[in-house]
């Protein structure tokens, strides 16, 4: 998938998930049993579901929701990566450790399951998404973000600061944070696909977004019992809508990963 192709989907997919609600506003709770298990066709692009709900429409608002809620989880990820990281970079030393040493710990644990471990003690919602991710997926921005750190910190604009008397946390604030942050944001960008991931995966196991919303995870869990019944495309097509969005900005961020910084590609697959 060419850069072109990539930013295309991006934007039809973007402008679908904020026009299509407020040009077709569909009832989620409603029904209709006449139409349930229709095939494709003109009237129903992707058919429908086992209730006769349209598969598009129930895509592009799952698609929505899925979105919503894994952008709010990767920022949550960065602050916390980010607030990590610039501590351990900038203090150096002991405290530096003993963070790293955290990261390392979090890094070993299996992201799904300790995030089902989370979500199981909340009922199924998005707040127990957002905490689930942004609770396992904050340690490559926080690698990111030191190993950015301690290569700035030898710069001699830094040390100029440092020497002309200025604290740390005003280095920090006027000299670190504008070079972090073009980091910061490709890493968000990064993890917003990933977390979507993951809450499609928590959904699908009935553990994320409640099961009456409409999200690509609890779409394909639905959909499974459509299969048995030879209705391929229940599952089929919200699987497409996490599959073009994932390789859509998979390429766009390779491209600006590379234009930024060589470097972090070995950084990123920490």
């Amino acid at each position: 998938m060419g850069g072109r192709i990539a930013a295309a989907t991006l934007a039809v997919l973007g402008l679908a998930v904020l026009l299509v609600p407020l040009l077709i506003p569909v009832d989620q709770q409603l029904v209709d049993l006449r139409a349930a298990g229709l095939p494709p066709s003109l009237a129903h692009p992707l058919g429908t579901d086992e209730v006769g709900r349209d598969v598009l429409l129930r895509c592009v608002y799952g698609l929505r929701v899925s979105f919503l809620v894994g952008l709010v989880a990767a920022l949550v990820s960065m602050v916390i990566g980010g607030l990590v990281g610039v501590l351990a970079g900038s203090f150096g030393g002991l405290p530096d450790r003993l963070l790293m040493r955290v990261v390392d710990g979090f890094s070993s644990l299996p992201h799904l399951l300790f995030g089902i471990f989370i979500v199981a003690m909340f009922a199924p919602s998005a707040t127990a998404v957002v905490v689930s991710v942004g609770v396992t997926h904050w340690t490559t921005a926080a690698r990111i973000v030191r190993s950015e750190v301690l290569s700035l910190r030898g710069r001699p604009f830094i040390e100029a600061a440092v020497s002309g008397g200025a604290s740390r946390a005003r280095v920090m604030r006027r000299h670190l944070f504008p070079h972090l942050l073009p980091h910061l944001l490709l890493a968000t960008v990064l993890m917003v696909p990933h977390a979507i991931w993951h809450e499609t995966a928590l959904s699908f196991l009935g553990l994320g977004l409640p099961p009456h919303l409409a999200s690509l995870g609890n779409m394909i869990n639905d959909g499974q019992r459509s299969l048995l019944a030879g209705d391929w495309w229940s599952s089929l097509a919200p699987g497409l809508f996490i599959l073009a969005p994932t390789l859509a900005v998979s390429v766009l961020s390779q491209r600006w990963r590379d234009r930024l910084n060589p470097r972090m590609r070995s950084e990123l697959a920490l």
